[in-house]
């Protein structure tokens, strides 16, 4: 290969990754700003929330939504540019998980285990599993096709990525609403109803994200 060949490809490649960020980028405000709008024209953000704020549990919870899409959408971002190293992105994932375990060994340490099932089932339940999968339907179709512009070496992990940002993003709006605080119902219900919508990306991704 000549050497200007080889120059007009690695410009090429460098102008398809910075579009596919931009898109990536796009398609995230956008689906922040229209699960938010959902949330908010609908159940809205709980009556108590500012005066409740400062509590352990609260804050717990609206950390912990917050870590795991953040970590998630930073693995998405990269996931969907072959080549790039994954290890850094994904091993960050490992941190949502820490503060989930630390925040239900704790719960466990301080309430009588008479308590444990109450704060495990709440109150909510299946409103979760139905409004966390129907907030992360606009960020999930947003970085499907986003990632239709990229190249992910592995379509089926890339849409399971895809699932798991749009899941975090989902609850973490979700989570100014959720009137249940334990992590013992956190744990539970917020991480079946990620990962069912990180299954979702999976299977779409498996098919769409072909290339």
């Amino acid at each position: 290969m000549k050497t200007n060949d080889l120059i007009n490809l690695l410009a090429e490649d460098a102008a398809v990754r910075a579009r596919l960020g931009h898109i990536l980028a796009l398609a995230l405000v956008v689906g922040v700003v229209a699960s938010g709008a959902i949330l908010l024209t609908t159940i809205g953000i709980r009556h108590d929330m500012w005066s409740i704020f400062e509590t352990a549990r609260v804050l717990f919870k609206i950390g912990f939504t917050l870590v795991l899409a953040v970590t998630a959408c930073i693995v998405v971002f990269r996931i969907g540019r072959p080549g790039v190293s994954m290890k850094a992105s994904v091993a960050a994932l490992l941190l949502p998980l820490a503060l989930l375990i630390v925040a239900v060994v704790t719960e466990m340490r301080v309430i009588p285990s008479d308590a444990w099932e109450a704060n495990l089932i709440g109150n909510n339940a299946r409103f979760c599993l139905m409004f966390i999968p129907l907030l992360s339907l606009a960020p999930l179709v947003g970085f499907m096709l986003a990632l239709r512009n990229g190249a992910p070496q592995r379509p089926s992990l890339a849409g399971g990525a895809a699932g798991l940002a749009a899941g975090g993003i989902a609850a973490a709006l979700y989570a100014w609403h959720c009137p249940d605080d334990s992590p013992l119902f956190v744990a539970t219900w917020y991480t079946i109803a990620i990962a069912a919508v990180t299954a979702i990306g999976s299977l779409i991704g498996r098919r769409y994200l072909r290339w």
